[in-house]
């Protein structure tokens, strides 16, 4: 026969059973910052309320943490990630085990301390970026148990620090905190190596926000602007200055970087990677939890050279070219000597078009003013006396003289009716009754002679082709 048991005591079993769960979560949600972390702090010029910030960089597989000072944020400390999945780019779509790219805000109802890995926040995926751009998915966490599936995992004593820190901020009055995430450090050289990525556009407006915090030390005010990334000035023109400078120097130094034959290269995944710190430790036994695909993890960062590097030859010291120009310099003695580059040898391949073309018709002379002996000179209508005279006929039989008669007054004509065949009147010659029209006036085609015997002169000045 069964003792009896104490209601009292079946009670406490009870509670003991179904609070002991809840106690142990609400008491590793509720842990302490550590020690060793509030002296980095105190060391750094802030405290555990003072705002906070994070900063997740995948291909490095890091998250760093940043409070604010008296002159901007500082860097506190770096904590390795155990996993996260995808590739290198943004999250586009749910179920694309992407880990996303951006800047989000995390407010303290995203905090999650009854978490099914451990602790975690969502870090507010999609953002307005990400919705203007298609993007779908959501509960992308940092969160506990080193299994990823978009998300950022840590070791459970990694995400219980982080977790911590995040509390005591949002406890000290801060509305949300700002979370970057880059697709690794944006340094001028990881740019210039990724200058071929398909995702280069959207990772240089990432660069922009990470350059403008880098020089302001200031949280990002971050828009979306015609689906593009926007970012606020700062209020001081001083570090306005800073930032601009800082961004300038960079664009130059990728710029730099790709001239000088820095390989363009993309990093690919299996999916996703793992920092090295991790992977030793498990390699020596350490216990991390649950992996997530470890085969994968033998092909995270491989890199594909897209375009080759080379090397770009040094440049020649001033003290040797120097030398090669002084006047007893013997490089300078054969260049006095006649000294040909090969490139001034070389025929000019485009010489040939200089000069005509082969079979191009040459300019002829100019035909002088009042005619001349050329082929262009004055023809002129001859009289029977004149033709019997010897002159030359022309392609129609008719004779051509070349000089006009001289011209007497106008209505000094035998045969006045013959003007009614130039307008204005012609000029008339009574003793040969030879006539034309005054130059640079119409004519009608006139007869070789008129009804009365008279020939008729006409001006051939105006023509434009021999006849």
């Amino acid at each position: 026969m069964p003792l009896p048991i104490p209601r009292s005591f079946a009670a406490g079993l009870v509670l003991l059973t179904v609070c002991g769960p809840v106690a142990a979560q609400a008491g590793k949600a509720d842990a302490p910052i550590p020690a060793a972390t509030l002296a980095l702090m105190a060391q750094k010029g802030t405290t555990a309320a003072a705002p906070v910030l994070f900063r997740a960089y995948k291909k490095e597989s890091e998250i760093e943490v940043w409070k604010k000072g008296p002159a901007g944020f500082v860097h506190i400390k770096t904590f390795p990630i155990c996993r996260w999945s995808g590739q290198l780019g943004p999250k586009r779509k749910s179920g694309d085990r992407q880990t996303p790219e951006g800047f989000y805000m995390v407010p303290k109802r995203q905090m999650n301390p009854n978490s099914h890995y451990y602790l975690s926040f969502d870090v507010g995926y999609p953002n307005a970026y990400d919705r203007a751009h298609g993007g779908t998915g959501s509960a992308v966490m940092v969160h506990g148990i080193c299994s990823s599936m978009g998300c950022f995992a840590m070791t459970d004593a990694t995400v219980g620090e982080i977790y911590a820190i995040a509390r005591e901020a949002l406890n000290g009055g801060q509305a949300a905190f700002q979370f970057q995430s880059y697709p690794f450090r944006m340094s001028a050289e990881n740019m210039a190596r990724h200058r071929a990525d398909p995702n280069i556009a959207f990772w240089r407006e990432l660069k922009a926000g990470s350059d403008r915090f880098e020089a302001s030390r200031e949280e990002l005010q971050v828009s979306v602007v015609a689906g593009r990334y926007a970012f606020a000035p700062s209020r001081d023109p001083a570090r306005e200055a800073a930032v601009a400078t800082y961004h300038a120097v960079e664009e130059a130094r990728m710029a730099a970087l790709a001239e000088a034959g820095e390989p363009a290269v993309r990093t690919t995944y299996s999916d996703g990677g793992q920092h090295a710190f991790w992977a030793a430790y498990t390699a020596r036994g350490g216990a991390v939890g649950d992996i997530s695909r470890p085969e994968a993890l033998a092909y995270a960062g491989q890199e594909v050279v897209v375009v080759p590097g080379h090397r770009a030859p040094r440049p020649v010291p001033e003290s040797v070219w120097a030398a090669w120009a002084a006047p007893d310099s013997g490089l300078a003695l054969r260049q006095m000597a006649g000294f040909v580059p090969s490139y001034e040898r070389a025929p000019d391949p485009f010489g040939a078009l200089a000069g005509p073309p082969p079979g191009a018709l040459q300019r002829r002379p100019a035909v002088p003013a009042g005619g001349g002996p050329g082929r262009f000179a004055r023809r002129r209508r001859r009289t029977p006396d004149s033709r019997r005279r010897g002159g030359r006929p022309d392609r129609l039989g008719r004779a051509s003289l070349g000089v006009a008669p001289p011209r007497s007054a106008a209505g000094s004509c035998a045969r006045p009716h013959i003007t009614a065949a130039c307008d204005p009147p012609i000029h008339c010659q009574a003793g040969d009754e030879r006539y034309s029209c005054p130059v640079g006036r119409p004519y009608s085609a006139l007869p070789s002679r008129n009804g009365d015997g008279v020939s008729i002169v006409t001006d051939w000045d105006r023509l434009s082709a021999d006849s």
